[in-house]
């Protein structure tokens, strides 16, 4: 016992030391490796920027392609603004979940109990990364009408779109001065204007950002008043998220009677672990009572996803 006790708390720290060593890359450092990932060639040329569902490859194991799960990950950590190797979240995440076996099993004795703070603690990265995603992804929409207004009077002053987009850069701090920093780096590299901003909607995955990308290449295929889509996409942008806040409010009650009946039974069991441990302990030593609280930790888990599907309005 003493021993995966050791390994487990071994492994958190080599895994806390890790991230640290890798969370010391400077600023600069971190644009430049940004700019190499996002300036290697792709297969696809154009981004879908509308809604249509791409044709599916056929066979067997073609699903297997389409999940694409490595991928995904790299960029969900650049729309995170975390510039780390794929290969070092993974082993930050095999570490996490060796750690949490270890602690599991030096505790219950039993290798299916243990899976669940593996489980939990495996998890942990990607939360963290879709924390930041979410956290990004909020303050970018939240900046972009205050920079389509920018822009839109730059452009009325006779500015061309790439000075309207210096403009922005100046003004506006993190995420969305810097996303809009690198389209203006990767034009003077010679990369058209459409086509940095389809590369900067595949970091930045926003339909108000979508909306942007649609005028911007309509614009450069038949012409039009750039200055006036751009005043009328600000106000779009404002509906959107006022009608967002009023869903998030609408729903607030819903969402927050969801969290409590779910965390309920791992609140009173903690309770009834250190008011009466004699209680509680029958679900971790008895075969039976760990086969309760199995059958336990698998229900609420389906009524996590229950609620979170329910909940999830799409407009």
């Amino acid at each position: 016992m003493d021993l995966l006790l050791a390994s487990g708390v071994f492994s958190i720290v080599f895994v806390g030391l890790l991230v640290w060593l890798s969370s010391r890359g400077g600023e600069a450092d971190q644009k430049q490796n940004l700019l190499r990932r996002m300036a290697r060639p792709e297969d696809d040329v154009d981004v879908d920027i509308t809604r249509k569902a791409r044709p599916r490859d056929e066979g067997a194991f073609s699903f297997v392609y389409r999940l694409d799960l490595l991928r995904k990950l790299e960029e969900n950590m650049w729309q995170a603004g975390i510039y780390m190797r794929v290969s070092e979240m993974l082993l930050i995440n095999i570490m996490m979940i060796l750690a949490g076996f270890f602690i599991g099993e030096a505790v219950w004795h039993d290798a299916t109990l243990a899976l669940a703070p593996a489980a939990g603690l495996g998890i942990l990265p990607i939360l963290y990364i879709r924390f930041r995603r979410g956290r990004r992804m909020r303050a970018f929409v939240q900046q972009l009408p205050f920079a389509l207004d920018l822009m839109k009077s730059s452009l009325e002053a006779g500015h061309s779109l790439n000075r309207g987009l210096q403009v922005v850069v100046q003004e506006f701090a993190d995420p969305l001065g810097s996303e809009f920093r690198t389209v203006l780096e990767q034009t003077r590299i010679g990369l058209p204007l459409p086509r940095a901003l389809e590369d900067m909607l595949k970091r930045v995955p926003e339909e108000d950002l979508r909306l942007l990308v649609v005028a911007v290449k309509v614009q450069n295929e038949v012409g039009s008043s750039l200055a006036g889509i751009v005043g009328r996409l600000a106000e779009i942008v404002r509906n959107r998220q006022r009608l967002r806040l009023q869903i998030k409010a609408l729903t607030a009650q819903s969402r927050m009677g969801g969290g409590i009946v779910g965390c309920l039974p791992i609140i009173v069991l903690g309770a009834f672990s250190l008011v009466q441990p004699s209680y509680a302990q029958a679900l971790f030593y008895d075969p039976t009572g760990q086969k309760i609280l199995k059958a336990a930790i698998i229900l609420d888990i389906l009524a996590f996803v229950t609620i979170r599907r329910l909940l999830k309005i799409k407009y």
